[in-house]
């Protein structure tokens, strides 16, 4: 299996201006993180690039996932490990070509049938959510509740990552539902100490799922 990872960690410039992406990343490295997704909505292309290139060198020798979020353009351009793609980014079946067979391709889904078309159309995990309520993102469907993931890990035929208001206090419950791992922006980027945050979810995940 392709190293999706379990500790999904955000950068993000949005939701907070404290760090940029390259410190962002160099803090959820250290703490532990087994994947980092940068996600940009705001900045031009070419400082997205440069951005990418700056975390992958970073994260190859730590052997830490990099993914980019929505942008397969940019994947390529940093030679990411892979893209992370909403319901409305770019299309699986396209950016699998694009990519080729060894990059990571995650999907955002809301229901078991969009889990199971992403299944068919080539991702290699998906992320279903929201499980809780998120302050985070504003364009997301209803809070689907821990029961709605475990029924989504039941049946879909891929690593299954809960997005969506996962922080320290509830990680346990979706690991504990057979989540594959956790996808957390606010709960680290937003939190008052990212490294001491990365670290402790961390050793949550360790925890429950193994080292």
């Amino acid at each position: 299996m392709k190293p999706v990872g379990r500790l999904h960690t955000l950068t993000d410039t949005v939701f907070q201006s404290r760090f940029d992406h390259v410190r962002l990343a160099e803090i959820m490295i250290a703490g532990g993180a087994h994947v980092v997704q940068l996600r940009e909505k705001r900045d031009s292309t070419r400082a997205m690039i440069a951005a990418a290139v700056s975390v992958a060198r970073m994260c190859r020798p730590a052997g830490v996932t990099f993914i980019i979020n929505d942008r397969v353009d940019v994947a390529l351009a940093s030679d990411a490990d892979g893209v992370h793609l909403g319901q409305d980014d770019f299309p699986v079946t396209p950016a699998r070509r694009l990519l080729g067979p060894d990059r990571i391709i995650g999907v955002s889904v809301d229901s078991i049938e969009e889990a199971l078309r992403a299944w068919r159309e080539g991702a290699d995990y998906v992320g279903f959510g929201p499980v809780f309520p998120t302050g985070s993102k504003q364009d997301t469907g209803p809070v689907a509740g821990v029961e709605s993931l475990r029924d989504v890990v039941s049946r879909v035929p891929l690593p299954v990552i809960a997005i969506g208001g996962v922080h320290l206090g509830n990680i346990e419950s979706v690991l504990r539902a057979g989540a594959h791992g956790a996808a957390v922006l606010s709960a680290v980027a937003g939190s008052e100490d990212p490294l001491a945050a990365t670290g402790r979810l961390r050793e949550i995940i360790d925890k429950v799922c193994g080292p």
